[in-house]
């Protein structure tokens, strides 16, 4: 990726404001519209309440995907921020990795790794793909997904809970490990009093909650 992305501490532009202090790649926006053919209706990969996602090819030849958040998006730019200030700090198999983002005029985009087998929800609720989803593949989905979460939670610089974990926000690489995807919503916890432990531990049961639908979902064969 190199000259094509320059750090955001270095940075120097109208945009700096929002740039400043963080440690992540800045593509600019010429790259990542050659990278989708402009952003075309051939390359685009779906639409939700972000904004368009859209795969691309750099000049590397590397694959990626494009989340472009859409100007109408009520909630998208407090998600957009989230997801730059908390994906950058995070590094693990199984999340899916923040290459950069682009911030350009009143364009917002996160540029991230592409993950070829799409979400686990296509293959959950598909019959024509529900077959590849043999009980050694689940099984290794759900350790996968639980190392991530052990990682969010536990193991990483900060603790964080992702809130928002769901079917399709896991993304499947092309030998179907999943990746957690979508951090928007999470946020950081470990609070040990008042308001704050309490809204962590009701986030906590939302996730479990969801967790064990996901394992009822993929324990049918």
């Amino acid at each position: 990726m190199s000259g094509m992305a320059i750090s955001l501490t270095e940075r120097r532009n109208d945009e700096g404001t929002e740039a400043k202090g963080l440690d992540l790649p800045l593509f600019d926006l010429g790259t990542v519209a050659d990278a989708t053919g402009n952003f075309s209706i051939e390359s685009k990969l779906g639409e939700g309440g972000f904004g368009p996602v859209y795969k691309g090819k750099l000049e590397d030849e590397q694959e990626i995907a494009v989340k472009r958040l859409s100007k109408t998006s009520v909630q998208g730019v407090d998600e957009f921020k989230n997801e730059v200030v908390l994906i950058a700090k995070l590094q693990h198999r199984n999340l899916v990795r923040l290459h950069g983002c682009c911030i350009e005029g009143e364009e917002r985009m996160l540029i991230y790794e592409y993950m070829p087998n799409g979400s686990l929800d296509s293959f959950l609720f598909d019959e024509a793909k529900g077959w590849l989803l043999n009980w050694p593949t689940r099984y290794s989905i759900i350790v996968g997904i639980a190392r991530g979460l052990l990682y969010l939670h536990q193991d990483s610089r900060l603790r964080i809970i992702h809130r928002d974990l769901k079917a399709s926000n896991i993304l499947l690489d092309m030998h179907m490990n999943p990746k957690i995807s979508d951090f928007g919503m999470a946020r950081i916890f470990g609070g040990r009093h008042g308001s704050k432990h309490q809204e962590s531990r009701r986030n906590i049961r939302i996730h479990v909650s969801r967790i064990r639908h996901g394992w009822n979902l993929l324990r049918e064969i």
